[in-house]
């Protein structure tokens, strides 16, 4: 009867006993769990194979009872060898010379000595390593060479032991060191990628909450206007009422109320995550641009506003952000006039090549301006900014010479990096005061 196969295969047994094999190899020895119990087992080991060892070596060689008691006090220094490596190693380095003075097995002791040295190595700086092997076998050489030149001549020959064994701690070492740095650099390359996952979610929050100011700021206050009117020939002048022009202004405030239902369902389509893509359109259309300023000029218009629009269209290819981003800007532009220009102000909205890659959007009006009138400031200037910065533009805002209030910014026509673009001085005195 054939024996069940796993749904793995038996691979993940296979692979977790790899991953463990590496997690040992890898894992830093001095900040390995139990390390006191780990390295008095190994000390037990190291005694029990150099006792095997003096066991199997000549009788003549055999050590007496104070060679045992030399050879098992040479594995003891063991249990706290990396506590401290080096004093470990120092310790049985007296032992060890009266072991091999007292002419017992001389490769008795090699257990516990390799592994003394290894210890040395994988914890310590290469140079540290190279003095410590050269001393322990230029000590061990020059005794047992004293007490009998053919045992020193066998003792040097196998010395290319203690050579390898401190090659392989400090290439285990290295090894160690280029693993920790590659996981080093694995989490600084996520926290990097958590970071820049963080600053897009927050810009795309800045971009959603400009979107949101323009749009409800802009219909809302054209809304309010219209209203006003409206209210204003009901009550104040009843005997000249006109419902041609009530129904007008009715007309005007549904527009508008369309109008921005439309675009904030496109907002909140890319919230959550419904559009569709890159086109960035949905059913009621693409996002608005240039071709859309005439329906801006329509509303402050029926606003009371007197607006003169002059639009020539750049050669080329105009990128949607700067498209998006000139249409935000009159949009906000004329939004502020409407609000803080006074009874029906005269604006001119001027969007237009500036030399060669750059649009210009410049908004002017006759009114005074934004007055103090001890509320807060909003964010409608700081948001135009924002979005011409966006684009890689710039835009400036302020009173001008004459009277009135002007907007004026600079766009590149296309992606940023693939044009330099002036950017236009920002004056000091620029009002952030806007709604």
């Amino acid at each position: 009867m054939p024996r069940p196969v796993p749904e793995d295969g038996g691979v993940s047994t296979t692979a977790r006993r790899r991953e463990r094999i590496l997690a040992v190899v890898n894992r830093d020895p001095m900040h390995a769990p139990h390390k006191t119990r780990t390295d008095a087992l190994v000390a037990v080991g190291a005694g029990a194979l150099s006792a095997v060892l003096a066991l199997l070596a000549d009788e003549a060689a055999a050590p007496d009872a104070l060679g045992w008691l030399l050879l098992a006090a040479s594995a003891a220094p063991l249990v706290w060898r990396r506590r401290n490596p080096v004093l470990a190693l120092l310790a049985m380095i007296p032992l060890l010379m009266l072991y091999h003075g007292l002419d017992n097995a001389h490769t008795a002791p090699m257990p516990q000595t390799w592994i003394a040295l290894y210890t040395v190595a994988v914890t310590g700086r290469p140079l540290r390593t190279l003095l410590t092997g050269i001393g322990v076998t230029s000590v061990m050489v020059t005794v047992v060479l004293s007490i009998d030149a053919h045992q020193g001549l066998e003792l040097l020959r196998i010395s290319g032991w203690i050579v390898a064994i401190l090659f392989c701690g400090v290439d285990v070492r290295i090894y160690r060191q280029y693993v920790a740095s590659m996981l080093e650099r694995a989490e600084r390359a996520e926290r990097t990628r958590e970071e820049e996952a963080r600053r897009r979610v927050a810009e795309e929050r800045l971009r959603i909450a400009r979107d949101l100011h323009d749009l409800l700021a802009h219909s809302i206050t054209l809304i309010g206007v219209q209203t006003s009117v409206a209210s204003h020939i009901l009550t104040v002048d009843p005997e000249r009422l006109d419902r041609q022009a009530i129904a007008a202004s009715l007309d005007d405030i549904a527009d508008t109320c369309r109008e921005a239902r439309a675009e904030l369902r496109t907002t909140l389509q890319v919230l959550r995550g419904t559009g569709n893509g890159g086109d960035r359109h949905d059913a009621d259309g693409p996002l608005p641009d240039l071709a859309a300023l005439p329906g801006l000029v329509r509303a402050a218009e029926a606003a009371g506003a007197r607006v003169d629009l002059r639009v020539r269209v750049p050669d080329g290819r105009l990128t949607p952000a700067t498209g998006a981003a000139a249409y935000r800007i009159v949009q906000e532009s004329l939004t502020n006039a409407v609000r803080h220009a006074g009874p029906a102000p005269r604006i001119v909205v001027a969007v237009g090549p500036a030399g060669t890659g750059a649009l210009r959007v410049t908004v002017t009006d006759d009114g005074t301006g934004p007055v103090g009138d001890g509320s807060a400031p909003g964010f409608g200037i700081l948001g135009m900014r924002e979005r011409a910065r966006s684009t890689g533009g710039a835009l400036a805002a302020g009173p001008r010479p004459g009277g009135g209030f002007e907007v004026s910014a600079l766009l590149p026509l296309r992606a940023q990096g693939e044009v330099h673009v002036q950017r236009h001085p920002e004056p000091e005195q620029a009002s952030e005061t806007a709604s």
